[in-house]
């Protein structure tokens, strides 16, 4: 006699080859290692573990963000209201609210992006070496990626803009980008988006925007006026330190926020993470500080690698693409990532980026830089 469950689980591959074979086919996406993972595969004190994989901002939270979340504890048992915060970021942006839409992190805004424009016999444009979010979001609803070839690393606007076909929906723009910290002048932005056909939308994924010092940073939002197709993408996870509270907000004509807000879920971003966001962005002092640790992390990650006799990709945000040199033909990158695991560093291998010979590592303390220098000069051993 079959039992209850095993019919059950008999009838599994029926269910779930009903899915379609798009989503059946796409491959999830891979955080970095957290730090209770990596204390119990390798036997290691989670207190002596240094992660530095996932882009987080080594100084923790805003302080003022901390307080209001304290604050809004009290209020945990109401569904959240987002009113305020799309007041607050509409202020500091200088936009109308109407051209506010917020999301559980940016990623949920690409999300949204893909199921508005997106679908089987449309396709959406972006670069080699991008966000991985870029491909999920659009295998997911069943379109086509075409995925232009990078140029040093980076995106090639004039590329992109020549793979545009009658079946382009949307373009996927990172600035600076994920995973390889590259970053486009403004002039070139701007000039892309003159250019392209105003039926096609052009996501501007700024979420290491913050760690641009400011005479680089594009004046995206002013473009807004002018371009309706343009959707700015934005986020608290990185400079703010809300990378555990998902929250971010994208900009876009009325018209566009519109069409996401239909599709947004409703109640999408929690109450304390409205009300932390609410607050860092009055906490100009803290990102300023966040800034200026990134910048000498920077140097001293880059003085560090060169020391050692190792190549990196020039980088904009708050991490750095480290070159790791081949044995012979096969890559070595992969390798070194596994010391670095047994040292107590984890940083981020990027070979799904087609990045076989690099190695992310996010800047951290001075302290967990300096970690990440010796345990990587130990693994080159």
């Amino acid at each position: 006699m079959t039992s209850p469950i095993s019919a059950t689980a008999d009838a599994l591959p029926d269910l779930c080859g009903s899915a379609p074979a798009y989503v059946r086919a796409i491959a999830p996406y891979l955080p970095g290692k957290p730090i209770p993972e990596v204390a119990r595969e390798l036997g290691l004190d989670p207190g002596h573990i240094v992660k530095l994989a996932s882009n987080e901002n080594p100084m923790g939270m805003s302080p003022l963000a901390r307080a209001a979340i304290t604050e809004a504890l009290a209020g945990a048992s109401r569904y959240p209201d987002g009113f305020e915060a799309v007041q607050a970021i509409a202020a500091r942006t200088g936009v109308a609210p109407d051209r506010v839409v917020l999301g559980n992190g940016s990623n949920d805004l690409l999300e949204m992006v893909a199921s508005v424009f997106l679908a089987p016999g449309r396709a959406s444009v972006f670069s080699q070496h991008a966000f991985a979010v870029y491909p999920l979001a659009t295998q997911a609803r069943g379109a086509r990626a075409i995925v232009v070839p990078a140029r040093q690393f980076g995106h090639d606007l004039d590329a992109m803009l020549a793979a545009i076909t009658p079946e382009t929906a949307v373009v996927f723009i990172a600035n600076p980008n994920n995973p390889t910290g590259t970053r486009l002048e403004p002039a070139d932005l701007l000039r892309f988006l003159k250019t392209v056909p105003v039926r096609v939308a052009v996501v501007l994924d700024e979420a290491y925007n913050e760690y641009l010092p400011p005479e680089e940073r594009a004046h995206s939002v002013a473009w807004l006026a002018a371009h309706p197709n343009l959707i700015i993408t934005r986020t608290f996870s990185k400079a703010y330190g809300l990378a555990g509270l998902r929250v971010g907000y994208g900009l876009a004509h009325p018209a566009v926020a519109a069409l996401l807000n239909r599709v947004r879920q409703p109640f999408n971003v929690n109450s304390l993470a409205l009300a932390g966001a609410v607050a860092a962005l009055d906490d100009t002092a803290f990102v300023d500080a966040s800034y200026a640790m990134n910048c000498a992390g920077m140097v001293q990650l880059v003085k560090g690698v060169t020391r050692l006799g190792l190549s990196h990709i020039p980088s904009h945000g708050n991490f750095l693409c480290v070159g790791i040199p081949r044995t012979g033909a096969d890559p070595r990158a992969g390798e070194v990532f596994q010391s670095l695991l047994r040292q107590g560093v984890i940083v981020r291998p990027v070979a799904n980026y087609q990045l076989p010979d690099h190695l992310r590592v996010t800047i951290g303390l001075p302290d967990e830089n300096q970690r990440f220098l010796d345990a990587l000069a130990q693994a080159l051993r």
